[in-house]
């Protein structure tokens, strides 16, 4: 349990990092925000947990192929914001256009044997 806590911390802590630092520095902390931070802290708490390699290169994999979908929203949203639509609508419409982006992305790859 003391050990599904100090996940909980440390990834809340990232978390309030990076919105502390966005707010004094918006490039900067969206340097922060970009790095794979997320994604080594899963590799490494599954490395902890299992020391399964296939498991973590699947992993791997498959967070590339899920971050390609993922980058038009970073344009979509701040177009939709620069052109007066209301944030809560930008954010909501960039996210569900992911999800849709997520299901191409899936359904494509499988058709060249890529499961995700």
């Amino acid at each position: 349990m003391a050990y599904f806590i100090i996940k909980i911390l440390l990834s809340g802590i990232i978390i309030a990092a990076v919105s502390e630092i966005a707010k004094r520095s918006p490039a900067f902390g969206a340097l922060v925000v970009s790095l794979p931070l997320v994604s080594l802290l899963g590799i490494l708490w599954l490395w902890r947990d299992t020391r399964d390699i296939e498991r973590i290169a699947g992993h791997a994999e498959a967070t590339f192929w899920y971050v390609l979908p993922s980058l038009p929203m970073f344009l979509v949203m701040p177009a939709m914001l620069r052109a007066g639509v209301g944030f809560w609508l930008s954010l909501g419409a960039s996210c569900a256009l992911t999800v849709v982006l997520y299901f191409i992305t899936a359904w494509a790859l499988s058709k060249f044997g890529i499961n995700l």
